[in-house]
């Protein structure tokens, strides 16, 4: 991937493009804007508009649920090499950072905001176009169901050495290479992001 194209055309924290917005049209125009590298993806975006299509009016919100959209980036500094990743609180995993959308149909503005809120990094930029799509389930907890989470990934750009500060969702936050995330317990879908990346 051409990192440095892509943080050139990246969006920055303030940019109104990156407003909320409540309507699940917008939503629906990202993924479908989101071109498939291969027929999984493919399947994957075309499981999330049917999703959208269901539930036109609460697919971005966490009452709903059977599932909700959710967005996340892998947070870059390319100084380094690596990647921002959090030791989730409630999941116990190293994931990248992100989480739900909560009524905001903006999905490019949702992953931005949350990857500030969990790196307490407020100089991030995001590459619009989505990176990847992921359907994924959620174990059953004391206070919700299993459910699905239908997350729009994207690539957020750290201003180079920027310091991560911990949030309340995290046991730890961790910059990592792509050599050292074999070390880590996390998931096949953090593995193709990371790949997507830095390849």
């Amino acid at each position: 991937m051409d990192l440095a194209r892509r943080e050139l055309a990246a969006w920055c924290v303030g940019d109104a493009r990156l407003a909320p917005h409540d309507d699940l049209v917008l939503a629906r125009r990202i993924l479908e804007r989101y071109a498939p590298r291969d027929e999984a993806q493919a399947q994957e975006r075309e499981r999330m508009l049917a999703f959208v299509d269901a539930h036109p009016c609460d697919a971005h919100r966490r009452t709903l649920l059977v599932g909700h959209l959710t967005a996340s980036a892998l947070v870059v500094d390319r100084a380094r090499g690596a990647a921002l990743l959090t030791h989730h609180r409630k999941l116990s995993r190293w994931l990248q950072l992100g989480g739900h959308c909560d009524g905001d149909a903006n999905l490019i503005g949702v992953a931005l905001r949350e990857c500030v809120e969990e790196s307490g990094i407020a100089e991030l930029a995001i590459d619009p176009e989505p990176l990847d799509l992921d359907v994924h389930t959620i174990p059953v907890r004391a206070n919700e169901p299993e459910h699905l989470h239908l997350d729009t990934r994207f690539v957020v750009f750290a201003p180079p050495h920027a310091r991560a500060v911990l949030s309340d969702e995290s046991h730890e936050l961790r910059w990592v290479t792509p050599s050292e995330l074999d070390e880590l317990s996390t998931d096949a879908s953090v593995r193709r992001l990371f790949d997507l990346v830095f390849a």
